[in-house]
Formats: structure tokens, sequence, C-alpha cells
């Protein structure tokens, strides 16, 4: 019966070896998940950051290029053609830099994406650009039709930075990846 005792003992001692084993496996497996788990979500973190500085960068240039637009109420009313061509001449050289500053920002965009919300930047730099002319015509010319293609080309380039911003919302959003 001695004999049996050792088998015994040696069963025991070869199980809690094997169940040892397998608990170190299974723990180092779920180690090696959650580092995954960290480093993959400190990736989407500092990429998320990112996108939403390119993005604040974009609107933070187009509100500047606002601001100059802004100022055809002051252009309005002005009392004098005079007045008016010099408030014109001033918004118009202001609004270069801010196309300028829109256009870095927009390849900031361009660089952190995704594809939808570089291509929305780029359609509000655009429409920017299509201001600018409309605006330069305005000087000197008091005939409503010019003030009208100005308006229009305006309101194209607020639609579109108004889409931008969606979009830009909808590409920071956190998906529940649960769901």
């Amino acid at each position: 019966m001695a004999n049996s005792g050792l088998w015994v003992g040696i069963l025991t001692a070869l199980t809690a070896l094997g169940a040892s084993y397998i608990t170190a496996r299974a723990t180092l497996r779920a180690a090696q998940a959650q580092a995954r788990t960290t480093t993959t979500a400190e990736a989407l973190r500092e990429q998320r950051e990112r996108r939403r500085s390119a993005y604040r960068e974009m609107m933070s240039c187009a509100h500047a290029f606002n601001a100059v637009t802004w100022q055809i109420d002051d252009v309005d009313a002005a009392r004098d053609r005079e007045s008016k061509n010099r408030l014109l001449t001033q918004m118009y050289e202001h609004i270069g830099p801010a196309i300028g500053d829109m256009n870095r920002a927009m390849h900031e965009v361009r660089l952190d994406g995704p594809a939808e919300v570089s291509d929305a930047a780029d359609h509000v730099r655009k429409m920017a650009r299509c201001v600018q002319p409309l605006l330069k015509a305005l000087i000197g010319d008091d005939s409503p039709e010019r003030r009208d293609e100005y308006d229009a080309a305006y309101r194209d380039f607020r639609e579109a930075y108004v889409t931008f911003i969606g979009v830009a919302r909808g590409a920071l959003e956190v998906k529940d990846v649960d769901r």
C-alpha cells in the first residue's frame, strides 16, 4: 500500500503542476490581451486628439475668414462710395491672409483625416476662395447683381462650413464596440 501512496502523491503533484501551468498561460494571455487593449485605446485617444486639434484649427481659420466677411455690414452702413470702397479694400486685403491660414489648416486636416472630413475641409476652402474675387468686384461697383453674387458665394461658404462641422463631429464620435 505504501507504493500506492507514492503514486497518489506523484499524481497529485503532477496535477498541481499542470494546473499551475494552465493558470500561468491563461494569466499571460490575459495580460497580453490587456496590454494590446491599452495600447490600442491609447493610440485611438491620441489620434482623436490630433484630429480634434486639426479640426479646431480649421474652424478657427474659417471663423477668422467670417470676421472679415462680416465687415460687409460696415460697408452697407457707410454713407458714401469712397468710404464703401475704402472698407471693401481693407476687407480684400485681409481676406487673402485669412484664406492662406485656411489653406494651412485644411492641409493639417488632410493629414489627420479621415477622407470625408478632409474633403469637407477642402470644400470650405474652395468656397472661401470663390468669395474673394467677388469681394474685389464690389470695389467701385454698386450694382445689386454684384452684391447678390457675393452674398450667394458667402452662403455657399457658410453651408460648406456647417457641413464640415457636422462631418468633423461625426468623425470624433466614439463608436461603441460592444453593439
